[in-house]
């Protein structure tokens, strides 16, 4: 994997004036070459620096994220798979918030097409799902593409201690409430 982005990303080095459109292609591609998000955001910061490099990322995962939501329901299995890992994770009927989704996408290595179903989940329609991707990926794109230099200086136990602040901050930005359905509170044996 760090061979192949290595030569991804000396190549788009080379492109000058198609390499934004280029880097925004790496990002629609990023599922199938088994890159994280996060590397391709650093990526970004390294070859056009934070604010240039923060826009592209910004488009390129919002591009991503409206191809995941027209692709994702012409493939059924695709759909299931990602309902049963979200059910692993949370509990049946329970929904993350898109604060919490923002939250999360800053956590490195968790499933970027996860957290966009979870978005799906609560979305009302479209324009709904597109405003909330923008949210949610805005503050992705920026902290890893502006402090990318810093992040990849941080060693193993940081970054676990990051991911562990990040994820009590979800924890804290909850809903407050939880809606039980009559026929799940009083379940019936038999």
């Amino acid at each position: 994997m760090g061979e192949t982005s290595m030569t991804i990303m000396s190549w788009l080095e080379h492109q000058e004036a198609w390499a934004p459109l280029l880097f925004i292609a790496i990002h629609l591609l990023r599922p199938f070459l088994f890159l994280p998000v996060m590397l391709v955001c650093i990526t970004g910061g390294v070859l056009f620096g934070p604010i240039a490099g923060t826009a592209y990322s910004v488009i390129g995962t919002m591009l991503s994220s409206l191809l995941f939501y027209k692709t994702i329901r012409l493939v059924p299995s695709g759909l299931k798979r990602l309902k049963s890992l979200k059910e692993k994770w949370m509990r049946k009927n329970s929904h993350l918030t898109v604060k919490q989704v923002a939250i999360l996408r800053l956590v490195p290595f968790i499933h970027f097409h996860l957290l966009s179903y979870c978005l799906i989940e609560i979305s009302s329609d479209f324009k709904d799902y597109t405003k909330s991707s923008l949210f949610a990926n805005f503050p992705l794109a920026v902290v890893y593409t502006s402090m990318g230099q810093w992040i990849t200086l941080l060693s193993i136990p940081l970054m676990v201690l990051f991911s562990i602040g990040l994820v009590i901050l979800c924890f804290i930005v909850r809903k407050k409430y939880e809606v039980f359905l009559w026929r799940d509170f009083f379940q019936t044996s038999g």
